[in-house]
């Protein structure tokens, strides 16, 4: 069955300790992350198979999305749910051609909508904008506010808001419409991961509540 991008939306940190990421991985989605994208831009070719393939795993043991980043050669060799591609990847024509239609493709259009719409006119399964709030994984990323995701709702595709998002400021993004939110460091780097994610993980939950 198709996954689907909805709530929290996990981006793996890069670190070359493979053990202790498939731990925070672990911990992430015992938390209740619904789609864990790998993203490790400084591995050699070796480490990132490897890597991938055990979170690959883990997320399939669980019924998780799992993604991805910038590779879409990669995404086909581990069986991956899908790839997560930026401007300076390769298109998602490209990436439709070889991974088939039935696999997700996801699309960085920063704060940009017509990098949305070029997106979806191509096939793309979601798009994503950001950064929302200042990040430590990009101190340079453009800035995106939430009008932006109101009006990315035309689209009628998943959209994921990224950016220095935490369990303290998520619930403005998912109000204004964002239907996951990608995080790196507020789950990553928390002294409780399975906690942190949990946090906003619940976020989502309040919101089909209300």
């Amino acid at each position: 069955m198709r996954k689907t991008v909805s709530g929290l939306y996990a981006v793996t940190p890069g670190l070359a300790d493979s053990a202790l990421l498939t731990s925070k991985v672990e911990a992430a989605l015992r938390g209740g992350a619904h789609v864990v994208q790998y993203r490790n831009k400084t591995a050699d070719e070796r480490l990132r198979r490897e890597q991938a393939l055990r979170i690959a795993r883990l997320c399939r043991d669980v019924g998780a999305c799992f993604i991805v980043n910038d590779s879409i050669e990669l995404a086909r060799e581990v069986a991956a749910d899908g790839v997560h591609l930026g401007k300076d990847d390769d298109g998602v024509s490209a990436a439709r051609a070889l991974l088939g239609p039935d696999k997700l493709i996801g699309v960085s259009c920063y704060n940009q909508l017509w990098r949305a719409r070029d997106a979806v006119v191509q096939g793309a399964d979601y798009i994503a904008f950001g950064s929302f709030f200042p990040s430590p994984t990009k101190p340079g990323a453009v800035t995106a506010g939430p009008d932006l995701l109101r009006a990315a709702r035309k689209f009628s595709r998943p959209i994921v808001a990224i950016g220095g998002i935490t369990p303290d400021n998520a619930s403005g993004l998912i109000e204004a419409g964002a239907d996951a939110v990608a995080v790196v460091a507020a789950v990553f780097d928390a002294h409780d991961v399975e906690r942190a994610a949990r946090r906003i993980a619940g976020l989502f939950a309040e919101r089909s509540e209300s």
